[in-house]
Order: structure tokens, then sequence, then C-alpha cells
């Protein structure tokens, strides 16, 4: 299938209130196209007018050349005539029908022979690992097994675009982790387009080639999931994108404490840089002892959170409380006096928009 395009396309409802404003996107052909933000951003909107299920109030959607919705051209093409799947958060199956049978459900809609429909089920529950289970119900599996065979009905019928609205939210984090690594694996093994709704970062970083971030209705940037996370385009997306979240210290105009420390830095490295926030990543705040062209605090230590796998550590620099992520044990204690610096800072204008970052690796190299 071409690409997928949206071209100013604005969605409101009633008092004009927009629950998507002016959206440039498309959708690479064999792209997994995440559509990442917060509750209320616009992100299941936009998925549903790429279905069909919901009109735009203006703008264009196409694929290829082919025009699927235009208010202005008096175009709508339903749902039904997309050729695209559509799987629900809340799976949506039929609790009196088999497994079988609910896979087999859309292609007896298309009118399937009877041979033929069979063998693509068996085929589909076969690509999701739930083979065995095509004689029992719904209320007979597990979420995570109502899951695939939600994603099994609508690879069936073979789809162009398989669209996911947050199908992964009400599993357990143990199904979620598996979920995550087979709707990548089926990805890879199908080539289908796949646009993909969640609030979840790990989700979009972890399965995604391609993310959308959006807030208020509107695209704040659209990257690779590694390239959004180590270059931001502006401090949404950097606060949004990480877990725990990026810290930015805004500078003000007469900056102290942290802030002047930091601008201090980035000037004595740059006398052009005239940043109004800088934003340092948790992980690249590190403990100990610092090479000479880092920058460098002492800091008190309030608490250290162990996770197994590594340490979050609640710091106090100066006048802001930071965090420091740790993948090493931590010897320190709260109360304890120790020095941070940091491996990479980031850097926004007065407008929230990233200006550059500054990174010790690269200096150093």
């Amino acid at each position: 299938m071409p690409n997928i395009t949206l071209s100013g396309v604005s969605k409101s409802y009633g008092g004009g209130d927009h629950a998507v404003r002016n959206l440039d996107l498309v959708v690479p052909d064999g792209a997994f196209m995440c559509l990442l933000g917060p509750s209320g951003c616009g992100k299941t909107t936009t998925l549903r007018m790429i279905a069909g299920l919901e009109q735009p109030t203006t703008g264009t959607i196409a694929v290829g050349g082919r025009t699927l919705d235009s208010v202005e051209q008096g175009i709508y093409v339903p749902p039904e005539k997309r050729a695209m799947g559509l799987v629900f958060q809340n799976y949506a199956l039929w609790p009196h029908l088999s497994v079988r049978e609910n896979v087999e459900f859309g292609l007896r809609m298309r009118k399937v022979p009877g041979p033929e429909r069979r063998s693509r089920a068996a085929e589909a529950l076969k690509m999701v690992h739930v083979e065995t289970a095509m004689d029992r119900y719904p209320s007979q599996l597990s979420g995570g097994q109502q899951q695939r065979v939600a994603l099994a009905r609508m690879l069936a019928v073979n789809p162009a675009v398989l669209l996911l609205d947050e199908p992964l939210s009400n599993l357990d984090a143990r199904l979620r982790l598996e979920m995550r690594a087979e709707l990548k694996r089926i990805h890879e093994e199908s080539g289908a387009t796949i646009v993909f709704v969640t609030h979840d970062q790990l989700e979009a970083l972890t399965m995604a080639t391609d993310v959308a971030v959006m807030s208020d209705g509107e695209l704040q940037q659209l990257a690779a999931p590694m390239e959004m996370y180590a270059r931001p385009a502006n401090r949404f997306v950097a606060e949004f994108v990480g877990s725990p979240p990026m810290a930015i210290v805004d500078a003000g105009p007469a900056p102290a404490g942290l802030a002047a420390s930091l601008l201090r830095f980035v000037r004595s490295r740059d006398t052009r840089a005239v940043p109004a926030a800088v934003g340092i990543r948790p992980e690249a705040l590190r403990l100990g002892a610092p090479p000479g062209s880092a920058w460098s605090e002492e800091a008190l230590v309030e608490a250290v959170l162990p996770a197994g796998s590594s340490w979050t550590v609640r710091l106090r620099v100066l006048d802001t409380e930071l965090y420091a992520l740790s993948y090493t044990p931590v010897r320190a204690a709260p109360g304890d006096v120790i020095t941070c610096w940091a491996e990479q800072l980031h850097l926004f204008d007065a407008d929230g928009s990233r200006i550059s970052s500054w990174d010790r690796s690269e200096v150093s190299a």
C-alpha cells in the first residue's frame, strides 16, 4: 500500500474546540507508526479518522493518489472499503463464538469460501501463537490470548493497514512485554503498515519505526524513536519521553543557583549560546569524580531508590531537586554530600524549542 497522507487535517466537535488541529502527517508504506501522547491529545481521533470512523472537519486523508476523506471535495470512503483492520482496546471478541469462528468472522462477511477461510484463519492463529486454542471460547482465554485472537482476526483478512488503539493497556506488565515482542515480530513478518496509538512511551520506543508525539491536537515531533529521545524537538517532547523525565532548569531573566551554574558552563563552551532553559536526563547525571570537560556541582543525597537492575537517586543540587539514574550500585546514603556531573545537556529557547545539546562524548572525541 502507498503512503497514508494527512494534509491539514482538523477535527472539532460542536463548540469549536479542536481535538486535532491542522495535522500534516505521512505514514510510509510498511512503517510501524506510533501516535504517542497524553490522554486527550488527539491520537485516537486521528486513528479513527484514518479508519473512517470519524470524518475530519477540514483537510484531506489520502492513500497514494486515492483520496479517502475530503470535506472540501465532498469525498468520503466508508471504513469497509478502506482495506484497513482495526483492533480495539477491549478486544471486541464475540463471546458465543469459538476462537476459530471469531477469526473467520471477517472472512465470512466477505463471503470467502469455506476451505480458504479455514486455511487463512489457521495461518493467522499460528502467526500469533494461539493455534492450539482455536476450539476454545474467549472466556476460556487469558487477556494476552484474547489480544492475540483479536490481532489474528484482523490479520486473517490481510489488511494493507493495521490500526491498533491502545490494545495492550488492559494487560499486566508481563503480558505487555510479551505482546510488544509479538507485535514487532508480526510487523516484520507480515510487512503490513501499522498505526499504533498509545500513551506509553516504552511501547513507542521499543516497537515503532516512527513516532509522532502529539499534544493538544497538534503534532510536536515526528522522528525515529531514538532520534526523538536523543534530540527532542521541544520541552514538551523532552519531558514527556523518558522515565524518570528530563529535568528542565529555567534560566529566567536573573538566573541563580543551579540555573546560573549551568549557564556559566554552557557559555564557557559556546559564547553564542543563550538558552532560556537547560535539560538534564537522569541517566546523563552521573555520580562521582567528574572528568575535566563536564559540568559538575556538589549535591546532597536525599533518597536512594533501588529497583533491582537500577538505582534512582534524588539529589538536592544548590536550589534544585534532580534525579540521577544509575545502572551500577550506588554507594551513597541519604545525607551524604557527593559530586554529580552531566554527560549531556539539552538547550531550549524561550519558546521551548530545542536549540542544541552539549555532549561530553562528542567533546572528548
